[in-house]
């Protein structure tokens, strides 16, 4: 039997769906820009901007700040590295723990896009005022700090 429901779902105005709408959008912009000029995936561009942020990262702990599932992670490091654009360091202490960083050929690639990434960031952003950006970010940090509890929740 066919429960009847009263609420009809606008997916154009549903959040789940506004959100990974957007989010599709800026990664294909972006995903564009790192392919065609700098042969890099966004996964790619989002591990070395985790490695310029904190060298010496393990995966895991590249895993943990970028939310990248580890399968999809190690393909991506295993990339970079035939690349020579990371480097990895097996620990004296136990072989079986290495550190990830960026090569002075990944810190030049980093340092090209950047000042892309910036302009992109602010193009996409040029249609809210400064007080409705910083509105913007807080609204949206708290909308992550709140998915993150909820996830996290039995």
């Amino acid at each position: 039997m066919t429960k009847d429901i009263d609420t009809i779902i606008s997916l154009e105005h549903f959040l789940p769906y506004q959100l990974y709408v957007t989010s599709n959008n800026l990664s294909g912009f972006f995903s564009d820009a790192y392919k065609d000029k700098f042969a890099l995936s966004i996964t790619q561009w989002r591990i070395m901007a985790v490695l310029r942020e904190i060298p010496d990262s393990s995966a895991d702990e590249v895993s943990l700040k970028t939310h990248i599932e580890k399968s999809i992670l190690s393909r991506a490091i295993s990339k970079l590295l035939q690349r020579n654009l990371i480097q990895r360091v097996f620990s004296q202490q136990d072989k079986r723990r290495s550190m990830l960083s960026l090569t002075s050929t990944g810190i030049d690639v980093y340092n090209d896009i950047v000042p892309l990434s910036v302009q992109y960031e602010k193009d996409i952003l040029n249609c809210f005022s400064e007080s409705e950006k910083n509105q913007f970010s807080t609204l949206l940090n708290t909308l992550y700090q709140h998915t993150e509890k909820l996830k996290n929740t039995p």
